[in-house]
């Protein structure tokens, strides 16, 4: 029932830290061929004196054939008086070693005289699946000329926030612009992206495979956009000084989550809130070319 430390409960709020109940008798589902489970949780009397409204919490856990998943979360005011909160799905997803890029090495030749080798990160131009394909006549004088056949980018990158403003919380929530097409890591990370796109694709190129997450909903059909994302991981120091995180855990995970932040949900006695997430994992290989990312975000 809160975002982080975005209000007075403890951090991420009490909800995740509860026993919920099964409901043995749910609503069906729309499809036969998928599988679910309905979870409750209402407050406890003890509950009721941290945060005192009463209200029901539903969330659906739905898995499809092909090991998509669903999560579904219905909030209703049972109270007798309106409350607000924010809301996050805090999806945490294991990845190939976060802190692994490839950097291409090659020669320029000018005249009789060769250079040393140097990474060409910011020469090259990439197709649509990560691999360089030229360098950019405007950098490179007509008489350097290079060829290159290995791969540039990040072991795993983030696509689908590129341009978007966001709140840096490791500079005291500073605003800024996304400058790169992708997000990569080479060191802690904590950011809330605003007014973030339907689809973001998590792309892990030494697993082969492309996270899918997607949210929906309008808020006058009673659904929040979830238009927030949250991106987040601690790095080295700072998973050292985390109680309840490895030393080593920030290696293999990465933290990015749909959320409802800076605009708290308001909900009067007996109005419901209702947000959705889809997951789903897309294999690819980036040497044959069998995906590419951005029919990931706008198929």
């Amino acid at each position: 029932m809160q975002f982080g430390s975005h209000g007075n409960l403890e951090q991420h709020g009490f909800a995740r830290n509860r026993f919920w109940s099964i409901d043995s008798s749910p609503p069906p589902t729309v499809s036969c061929n998928k599988a679910f489970v309905d979870l409750i949780f209402k407050p406890s009397e003890e509950d009721l004196k941290i945060w005192p409204y009463s209200y029901e919490f539903r969330l659906r856990i739905t898995i499809g054939p092909g090991g998509d998943l669903m999560l579904t979360s219905r909030i209703k005011n049972t109270d007798g008086r309106p409350f607000s909160f924010t809301f996050a799905y805090r999806t945490y997803f294991s990845i190939s070693d976060i802190r692994t890029w490839r950097r291409p090495q090659a020669s320029l030749a000018f005249g009789e005289k060769e250079a040393e080798p140097q990474p060409l990160r910011c020469l090259l131009d990439r197709d649509c699946r990560g691999r360089a394909v030229s360098i950019r006549k405007h950098q490179v004088p007509a008489s350097f000329w290079t060829f290159i056949s290995s791969k540039i980018f990040s072991e795993v990158r983030i696509e689908g926030l590129e341009t978007l403003d966001y709140f840096d919380n490791l500079k005291s929530r500073e605003r800024f612009t996304e400058q790169c097409d992708a997000i990569t890591f080479e060191s802690e990370v904590d950011r809330i992206y605003l007014e973030t796109p339907t689809k973001i694709a998590i792309l892990d190129h030494e697993k082969k495979q492309t996270f899918v997450l997607r949210k929906d909903g309008l808020p006058d059909a009673g659904m929040s956009r979830l238009s927030f994302c949250m991106v987040w991981n601690p790095w080295e120091k700072k998973a050292k000084s985390m109680m309840d995180f490895g030393d080593d855990e920030y290696k293999h995970m990465l933290c990015v989550e749909a959320a409802a932040i800076e605009k708290a949900i308001t909900l009067k006695p007996g109005e419901e809130w209702k947000g959705r997430l889809y997951l789903s994992v897309v294999p690819s290989c980036y040497r044959s070319g069998q995906l590419a990312p951005l029919r990931v975000l706008q198929g």
